[in-house]
């Protein structure tokens, strides 16, 4: 047999002892015995959804028992054909048929033979009805404000547990506080009652769980009415405070009712939880305290739950047992209540009877002693029946023991001792066997057992034997018994063989002896080879990222190979069969491989073999090497202007010794932010006195070493600064250069920034004869090369002017990170997202640049309504220096663009129908439109504006009446946001005269080379008369009229044939000459446009954002438009909000064109065309065409 590794030896041989004694009580079927219970049931519920209910009870003995049982404690019939018996068992199955409820009791099953009769404990079959709320008719409540109340729930009677709910018809819960509780019989408890307690669906839910069931009992209406004490012209909150004062009174107690006094006795017991409940009405609403007299409530096992209203401690025990009190109190008193606790306990064994086989003519005893509160009463019975039934001469029998003094085979049976309180019945069974056999060998001839060398061998000899028998082993062909210190034999006969060698292999005896014979048994012991492991590499140290690789090398005797098991562990824990599931440990057989090390894979491997007959490990340790953690706290001490002592404390060194430090500076006025060594300390010192040159401001950081790498530089040192100092060298490897006579040129290597120590670093040129030198010479100054600029400028803020235009304020980089002499700063921006629809824009930057030293400027012509990104940064000659961080900004909403388009669609003798198009840009979120519409009448006299605001923004058309018969309208419209209205667009219509059928308005322009121009028509059978204009001349300047009649809906325009008419021709010829002459005079007259200024635009065109802003971005415009109607711009600008600049971008960079002030403002002009009378509308216009009918 295998023995176990030493680790746990100890405890699986003392549970081997353990078992080896209980299998020596054991009786071999094949002897005569008593009957045994080896399985019953206990309690069985008849839950509804069972298909059957089985009961059980099965036993053993020889003979074989028979069953039968009593219900009650009366006899139950096993034939009864609504059960199913089973054969050869006791066990039993109701069928859940409907008639399950005849079967419910207390049952107990009897297993006898000839020789006895063993019962088993008591078997409940409860069969639960189906809980049901009784049919009622619930009276409505009516209470006043104030009072108490309780609802009752009187749930029904079914399976525990009962889970009980308040909900009202909605099934939501009543919401309980301190003022209103359910109660632990379900009741709902009312302080006092508020007007909003009033409700006509008050119902209660009784759910039990183990029966899937949940019940509800009818809706209950409670109506609280308000007290009318107050005079009817007091205030609400004069009535409620006056009732409240007429109503408020001391506590209460509604729980435990007034009928049980001041004191109550409650029985719990051990081990279960003690629940108590208290509530008390009264206003204002009590608060409920617990406490127990003259102790202190348990702790640890004491919780005050449901807004205190029950005092809950679990598992109960008898120093529980005294009084507990609670107590209500309000402003007006108080009122308490005691519970006196009594902790009592079913049955429970003491000592409980134990079964034991006697051979004839010996003594036995029979103990059973019980404890409980109250203190169980102890009966004894025999085989089911009262023991006094069954003197025996010679018997002792006592309350809680039987003692045999001479035993015969008659006194084998079963005897029951049975321990009875109030709480309960406990009952064991105890078999006495009186027998008398010769040595029953239970284990297997010729059986064949190995071990491993040094481990323990158990050779098995299970016996039964009455009397008591002796057992001997022997070597096979041996007639002396084994003896020694590795022998030793258990009381169930295995023999056990310490220390195990290979001279142990071999056959064995053992000889069982009793009075009545002896029996004998040969068994076969084979020696092995214990397993051996080695696992390489043995303690290896890796660096962090390597591959680690661990072999595990076996040694296995040759029979045991077929069962070695190899597994891996580290510190302890196993891993999975196969490595991890990221692959980066990898197990496959004998080997381990762990990639990419880190420093939690440091520990303690294991490799462990498993065969069938012994187990081994062997163990590794792995140690991760890693770069050091950077040293910290840098401190400087003892300064001097040429030197300083900088100390540092060292960091992890990750399992590999720190060999050095590298000291490192940071102060080269050249080169900033540039990190230089200084020197190296050996890895033992952590402090080094550092020599320093003059006039650099030194900041120190330290970098630790060793055999893996180098670690991160520590956090930089305080500064330390070295005050200026003469050169300590002049220039090197001078030399001349002389290609021309009576010319020299002198070359040096200039001294380094370092080698400078102080500012104002200066090369003479100074001559020198036999006789002297010269006076010193005059110093001249000249410059190297620039270098882009070398810092950002910061950017302070972002002021938002209005829907386009921003001003930016940012700091002034400094002198010597300029490199050079500073020309200016430029702004990059650009669109991130739409703040209309949230879409991202695609990154486009925009720049703009400002000359000189300053630190602010305008950007303009930017999207209203959008994200923006903007950075800042230094240029000079040599380019431009790195940018800012961003700067995120928002611009507000803004007026929208003109609409798309604007057509009067249809017209009447007094109604006009007009049509729209979205604007291009929104700019904001749309409100609505604003349409305006004169009469013109071909005229420089406007008629009175007249104004329509249309609310609804996705409404794209609208239906004018009340206008004028036969009169020539101007309609403006205007896209709204709540910032205001944008551009109008124009268009111009008649109405017809009297009589005159509807007209579509067509606005085409033609080609002068055409001679025909389809026109579509859009009512068949209608005559229209066709105006052809010159486009951009004046709306009346008509020079062609036709009728033409259309035919269905097709395309109509001049005929074919009348073009070969020389009346036709000669008009054409006519036409087309005019057109060209008015042509070249409205050339002539767009290039002799005059200039105005922004103040005379700004005056006509009030924008407070623009007027804000203008001093410092806006010069004078200039604008070729002739001017306006006469009273168009009073009337057009009436109630208007003010519009958005319409900045073009490219007048506002900076180029050839100069068009910037040194501030950043503009000093350019803007050009554009406007509309004759339409006041700087985009939109065309054409004359209408009257149709005749």
């Amino acid at each position: 047999m295998m023995e176990l590794p030493l680790c746990g030896r100890g405890l699986i041989l003392s549970l081997i002892f353990l078992l080896l004694k209980l299998s020596a009580a054991e009786i071999p079927l094949s002897v005569q015995q008593v009957p045994t219970i080896v399985k019953q049931s206990h309690v069985q519920v008849a839950f509804p959804f069972d298909e059957y209910f089985q009961i059980e009870c099965e036993a053993k003995g020889n003979p074989e028992p028979i069953f039968s049982w009593t219900k009650d404690d009366k006899p139950f019939d096993l034939s009864d054909p609504r059960i199913i018996a089973a054969n050869n068992s006791g066990t039993f199955k109701i069928p859940n048929e409907g008639h399950i409820s005849h079967f419910q009791g207390k049952y107990r099953c009897f297993a006898s033979n000839r020789l006895g009769t063993a019962v088993s404990e008591e078997i409940e079959f409860i069969v639960p009805g189906v809980p049901k709320f009784p049919k009622e008719k619930i009276e409505p409540i009516d209470v006043e404000e104030g009072d108490s109340i309780v609802l009752p729930c009187n749930p029904p009677k079914g399976l525990p547990p009962l889970h009980i709910y308040w909900m009202n018809i909605e099934l939501e819960h009543i919401e309980q506080d301190e003022r209103v509780y359910m109660s632990q019989r379900g009741d709902l408890y009312f302080a006092n009652v508020e007007e909003n307690d009033s409700r006509n669906d008050y119902c209660c839910f009784a759910a039990f769980p183990k029966l899937r069931t949940i019940v509800q009992k009818m809706p209950m209406k409670l109506t609280v009415n308000s007290l009318k004490h107050a005079s009817d012209s007091s205030s609400s909150t004069e009535i409620s405070s006056q009732a409240n004062s007429i109503k408020q009174r001391k506590p209460k107690l509604l729980l435990p009712p007034a009928q049980m006094g001041s004191l109550s006795a409650k029985t719990v017991l051990k081990g279960n939880t003690l629940l108590l409940e208290c509530f008390a009405e009264g206003l204002p609403t009590p608060h409920i305290q617990w406490s127990k007299p003259g102790s202190e409530l348990p702790e640890g096992r004491t919780t005050i739950e449901v807004h205190e209203k029950t005092l809950k401690i679990e598992n109960i025990s008898y120093q529980d047992r005294g009084n507990y009190r609670c107590t209500a109190n309000n402003l007006l008193g108080k009122a308490s209540h005691d519970f006196h606790i009594t902790v009592e306990e079913p049955p429970r064994w003491k000592k409980k009877p134990q079964s034991a086989v006697y051979s004839t003519g010996s003594s036995g005893i029979l103990l059973c002693e019980a404890e409980g509160e109250p203190q169980p009463t102890i009966k004894w019975r025999l085989n089911g029946l009262p023991i006094e039934k069954h003197p025996f001469p010679g018997d002792f029998m006592f309350p809680r023991e039987i003692s045999f003094t001479n035993l015969l085979p008659n006194h084998t049976g079963v005897y029951q001792c049975e321990a009875t309180n109030i709480h309960g019945t406990i009952l064991a069974n105890a078999n006495i066997d009186v027998i008398d056999v010769i040595p029953l060998i239970k284990t297997k001839n010729e059986e064949n057992y190995a071990t491993v060398v040094g481990y323990s061998a158990f050779l098995h000899c299970e016996y039964f034997a009455s009397p008591k028998a002796t057992v001997v082993w022997e070597v096979a062909d041996e007639t002396h018994p084994l003896e020694g210190d590795r022998y030793h034999t258990h009381e169930n006969g295995t023999l056990e063989i310490y220390r195990t060698t290979e001279e142990d292999a071999g056959s064995y005896s053992c000889w069982v002896d009793n009075a009545m014979g002896k029996a004998v048994l040969t068994a076969n012991l084979d020696i092995r080879n214990a397993t051996k492991l080695r696992v390489s590499p043995k303690n290896p140290r890796i660096p962090k990222s390597h591959v680690l690789e661990l072999y595990c090398e076996s040694q296995c005797d040759s029979h045991l190979k077929h069962s070695l098991k190899l597994s891996w562990s580290k510190d302890g824990e196993a891993f999975e069969m196969n490595g991890t599931e990221d692959g980066r440990i990898v197990i496959d057989g004998a080997y381990l491989t762990i990639s990419n090390i880190t420093a939690e894979d440091q520990g303690v491997y294991s490799c462990s073999a498993q065969t069938s007959l012994d187990s081994t490990s062997e163990k590794t340790q792995v140690t991760v090497l890693g770069v050091p953690d950077p040293p910290g706290n840098l401190h400087l001490s003892e300064r001097q202007n040429r030197s300083v002592r900088l100390s540092w404390e060292a960091g992890d060194d990750h399992n590999s010794k720190i060999s050095e430090y590298i000291v490192e500076f940071e102060g080269n006025r050249e080169e900033p932010g540039k990190w230089e060594e200084l020197t190296r300390v050996q890895g033992e010192e952590t402090d080094v006195v550092l020599s320093l040159a003059p006039y650099v401001r030194y900041q120190f950081r330290v970098t630790a070493v060793n055999e893996v790498g180098r670690s991160h530089a520590s956090l930089p040192s305080d500064h330390h600064e070295t005050p200026p100092a003469a050169p300590d060298k002049n220039p090197q490897n001078i030399r001349v250069q002389a290609s021309q006579p009576k010319e020299m040129i002198i070359k040096w290597e200039p001294l380094k920034s370092m080698e400078q120590n102080g500012p104002g670093l200066e090369y003479k040129v100074q001559a020198i004869n036999q006789l002297g030198s010269s006076p010193d010479p005059q110093p001249v100054t000249l410059y190297s090369g620039e270098d882009y600029p070398s810092t950002a400028p910061v950017i302070q803020r972002v002021d938002v002017m209005n829907s386009t235009l921003v001003k930016v304020t940012w700091s002034s980089i400094p002198k010597e990170t300029v490199h050079g002499l500073l020309r200016g700063y430029q702004i990059n921006w650009w669109k991130t997202k739409s703040l209309l629809d949230g879409r991202t824009h695609p990154k486009e930057v925009n720049i703009l640049r400002f000359s000189g030293q300053r630190n602010s400027g305008m950007v303009p012509s930017l999207d209203p309504f959008s994200e923006f990104h903007l950075t800042v940064l230094a240029y000079n000659s040599k380019g431009a220096g790195p940018e800012s961080e961003p700067y995120i900004f928002q611009t507000p909403e803004g007026v929208p663009e003109q609409p798309s388009f604007l057509k009067v669609i249809k017209v009447d003798k007094d109604t006009a129908t007009l049509s729209w198009g979205l604007p291009k840009k929104l700019n904001g979120n749309l409100t609505g439109y604003l349409l305006q519409y004169q009469i013109i009448n071909d005229t420089y006299e406007l008629g009175e504006l007249n104004e329509i605001n249309v609310t609804t923004p996705s409404k794209s058309s609208w239906h004018l009446s009340n206008l004028n018969a036969t009169t020539k309208y101007k309609f403006y419209l205007r896209a709204c946001t709540s910032r205001g209205c944008g551009k109008p667009i124009s268009e111009e219509g008649a109405t017809l005269g009297e009589g005159s059928k509807g007209i579509r308005k067509i606005t085409e322009g033609v080609n002068l080379t055409q001679k025909i121009h389809p026109v579509e028509v859009l009512v068949p059978g209608a005559e229209h008369i066709v105006h052809l204009m010159t486009k951009n001349w004046g709306d009346n300047d008509s020079i062609f009229q036709d009728v033409i009649e259309t035919r269905g809906r097709e395309y109509a325009g001049l005929y074919d044939d009348i073009s070969t008419q020389g009346w036709f021709i000669g008009l054409m010829c006519a036409i087309a000459l005019l057109t060209l002459i008015l042509l070249t005079i409205c050339f002539v007259k767009r290039n002799r446009g005059g200039k105005y200024s922004v103040k005379e635009k700004e005056d006509l065109h009030p924008d407070p954002e623009v007027q804000s802003a203008k001093d410092e971005t806006f010069g004078e415009y200039s604008d070729s438009d002739e001017k306006p109607l006469k009273g168009s711009l009073r009337s057009l600008n009436r109630n208007m909000q003010p519009t958005e600049s319409a900045d073009s971008l490219v007048e506002y960079g900076e180029g050839d064109q100069s068009i910037f002030n040194e501030d950043g403002s503009f000093i350019g002009a803007y050009t554009g065309a406007k509309e004759k009378g339409s006041v700087e509308s985009n939109g065309s216009s054409t004359a209408t065409f009257p149709l005749r009918a």
